[in-house]
């Protein structure tokens, strides 16, 4: 017995923490692993705010005179006109007015940069919030009751998320054109939603998998329903799990390109599609593209940032602990 005792107090004490030297370098590597991610969005922003001239310049150019050219290009369409016409034009009403005709050429209108963003933040939530909300009922139908061949269908859930988009595409595609879902935010929401649903099915699982079932026992003893006893004690628990799977669901329908250029072309057409195909004079408009991409990213960095606490204890509990 005290032997036993002996040998467990030896081994809790032979765990040997990091030196300091030892964190220091893990610190440094993991600096260099972010400096390094974060210099093609840098290099995104900065050619943002190049003229479309020094964007294609050779050598690259560092020290340049900043320009909105590329937003004002992105929001705008634009004409060539004579500089006689020009000249007999009032003055400039705005920045992106001024410099459009420091290139002797006039506004005609929006473009469609802000219908396309506007359909990726509808579809990307809207289906984000199905597959969490469906995957939320499942996992927890998986978690509390007894199903049968429970392991087989979750792994028949799971092996939909294997399949590559390529594998699928022509028959979505025939049966989208037949259903009339072709172009419709609402076919790209039910689409990304049974995507993502495999994968909120096995996050949410194994977070509420973790909370306690003596706390629905003890509500449904005094007198909570099972729907009620999920929704005013599991979900409350289980936030921090659903948050993080909404950042996976959110980060996949809101990238995603595949099935957005194969099945969307006009009204319902996402940012993904839209951003390469702007196009300016003599050739693809690096700036305007660059600031697509700009924009298009704050969204999804505003909701991860936010919810950066939940994604880290989701990733590390209701994904990875037993």
């Amino acid at each position: 017995m005290s032997s036993a005792k002996t040998s467990s107090v030896t081994a809790a004490h032979s765990v040997v923490e990091p030196s300091p030297a030892s964190r220091r370098i893990a610190g440094a590597l993991v600096i260099l692993y972010a400096l390094v991610t974060l210099v093609p969005l840098a290099w995104i922003f900065l050619t943002s705010i190049k003229s479309p001239p020094d964007s294609i310049s050779y050598p690259p150019k560092i020290l340049f005179t900043p320009s909105l050219e590329g937003y004002c290009n992105l929001f705008t369409t634009r004409t060539r006109q004579t500089p006689d016409y020009i000249a007999a034009l009032p003055p400039p009403s705005g920045v992106c007015d001024a410099v459009t005709r420091e290139r002797n050429m006039v506004i005609a209108g929006p473009s469609n940069f802000l219908p396309r963003f506007t359909n990726s933040l509808i579809i990307a939530f809207g289906s984000t919030f199905l597959a969490v909300s469906l995957g939320t009922l499942a996992a927890y139908g998986f978690s509390r009751f007894k199903v049968p061949l429970a392991d087989d269908l979750l792994f028949f859930i799971l092996s939909t998320r294997m399949m590559p988009p390529i594998a699928v595409a022509i028959p979505i595609y025939l049966m989208y054109r037949q259903l009339g879902l072709s172009d419709t935010a609402l076919g790209m929401m039910l689409l990304y939603t049974a995507v993502n649903v495999s994968l909120a099915v096995w996050l949410l699982k194994g977070f509420i998998d973790e909370i306690p079932r003596e706390y629905e026992e003890a509500a449904m003893i005094d007198g909570y329903t099972r729907l009620q006893a999920f929704f005013k004690v599991v979900l409350p628990q289980a936030t921090t799990g659903i948050a993080a799977t909404a950042i996976f669901c959110l980060i996949f329908a809101w990238n995603e390109y595949a099935f957005a250029s194969l099945l969307t072309s006009g009204s319902a057409q996402t940012a993904p599609p839209f951003i390469p195909t702007i196009i300016g004079e003599g050739g693809q408009d690096w700036p305007a593209v660059a600031a697509g991409t700009t924009i298009f990213l704050v969204p999804i960095l505003v909701f991860t940032i936010l919810l950066r606490k939940q994604l880290l204890r989701g990733i590390t509990f209701g994904a990875v602990r037993k």
